[in-house]
């Protein structure tokens, strides 16, 4: 097992090497620009760090975990758009970049690659991580619609929540690391053990993302502070509050989320106050940690070493304590 950055380093030296110019320029500039701007490349990882924890050549994963990571960019290109994003990594989005019409299709073009990588396996392991990316790819897509349908329903619950984020995020990280699982020929019970601890990361993973996006320091966060407030998003802190709030405090938030006031600051300001007075930061922070904790919990039942378990241990809490 290699030491996490060393993952990292060796899926950018991967990426780099298949970095091909293109034609025409409008389509591939915007795939290139978007797989360049860094971030913290968790899914790759995963699935490199997945198939040596089964006993394989991470170098065997390395074209499953761009798979992975061209999909993930794909879905952040056409999120931008329907959220009308100006940042993604602190840096200008690509549909603010080049104009919706490029985001769209280069974010086409880029859900067809992620397949192609695939091509790189023999018949039998392919079909099994194309029926697992086919139905993670179309959950993802649900788990969207699900999140947009939000945005005009004061009636969400915490299930329905938990749902949309498990969809939109938690089973991509799951099949991250379930496609190293794969690739190295494990057990299925060591597979779906693997899927459901990564399920589990990828909730507590999106919880600490909303958490971050009322509270994160904007420096380090990558993205518009208060994003998810601007967009009237119904986010876990959001529907903890809801639950806890007085009836004035209730009002002031359906008002602020309903009602759609001009955006400034003030109403991220004032969203956030409400956060923290009725206890819906710290009933968050807490999910985040009893999703993190179920996850460990899955650990103990996979069949590898002790000392490979303390490693993917030691991934998840750093994920719990990040604060990008």
């Amino acid at each position: 097992m290699l030491p996490i950055n060393q993952y990292q380093e060796q899926f950018l030296v991967y990426l780099q090497n298949q970095k091909k110019d293109k034609e025409p320029k409008n389509l591939y500039e915007p795939i290139d620009y978007i797989l360049q701007l860094g971030g913290k490349r968790m899914r790759p990882v995963l699935t490199l760090m997945s198939a040596e924890i089964f006993d394989a050549d991470y170098k065997k994963a390395l074209p499953a975990a761009l798979a992975v990571e061209v999909f993930h960019n794909f879905s952040l290109v056409h999120d931008d758009i329907m959220d009308d994003a100006p940042l993604r990594r602190g840096k200008i989005t690509v549909h603010e970049k080049w104009n919706v019409n490029t985001g769209i299709l280069s974010g086409d073009a880029m859900l067809i690659l992620a397949y192609q990588h695939f091509e790189k396996y023999e018949p039998r392991i392919f079909r099994k991580l194309a029926k697992l990316f086919s139905k993670t790819a179309l959950e993802v897509c649900e788990g969207q619609q699900y999140d947009v349908d939000f945005e005009t329903r004061d009636d969400v619950t915490i299930p329905e929540y938990l749902k949309m984020i498990e969809y939109k995020t938690a089973v991509l990280v799951a099949a991250a690391m379930k496609m190293g699982a794969i690739i190295a020929e494990t057990s299925k019970e060591n597979a779906k053990l693997i899927y459901d601890f990564g399920l589990n990361l990828g909730l507590a993973f999106q919880l600490q993302d909303d958490y971050l996006d009322a509270f994160g320091d904007p420096d380090t966060f990558g993205k518009q502070v208060g994003g998810d407030i601007i967009e009237n998003k119904k986010t876990y802190l959001y529907l903890k509050a809801i639950e806890f709030a007085s009836e004035e405090q209730k009002a002031q938030l359906l008002h602020f989320f309903c009602v759609q006031p001009e955006v400034n600051g003030d109403k991220i300001i004032a969203v956030k106050e409400i956060f923290n007075a009725t206890g819906a930061s710290e009933a968050t922070q807490k999910a985040i940690q009893g999703f993190t904790l179920k996850a460990f919990k899955t650990l103990k039942k996979i069949k590898i070493s002790e000392d490979k378990k303390a490693i993917l241990k030691t991934f998840g809490e750093n994920l719990m304590s990040r604060n990008v």
